[in-house]
């Protein structure tokens, strides 16, 4: 798995609105479910099993620290906008 330990972490407003995009996070956030995909103890034919997104919350933490991406609404969100773009 690609190393992504310098990354910048986002932003957030004092609002807590939206997260501005850094793009190691995107590329560590493929990485990543590319990964559970591989090892195949969390996906099925027709997906990721439920608590998927928990798992790669944890395997994120480890690869970008400093990030604080979390399941709701962060990694949700994202692959909602990847799979659509």
């Amino acid at each position: 798995m690609p190393d992504f330990s310098q990354s910048s972490a986002s932003s957030q407003n004092s609002q807590g609105t939206k997260r501005k995009r850094v793009p190691e996070e995107d590329a560590a956030l493929v990485a990543c479910m590319v990964n559970l995909h591989n090892v195949g103890t969390i996906n099925t034919d027709k997906g990721f099993k439920v608590g998927y997104l928990n798992e790669l919350e944890r395997m994120l933490e480890k690869v970008l620290p400093h990030a604080m991406l979390k399941t709701k609404p962060n990694l949700e969100s994202r692959i909602k906008t990847l799979k659509r773009d």
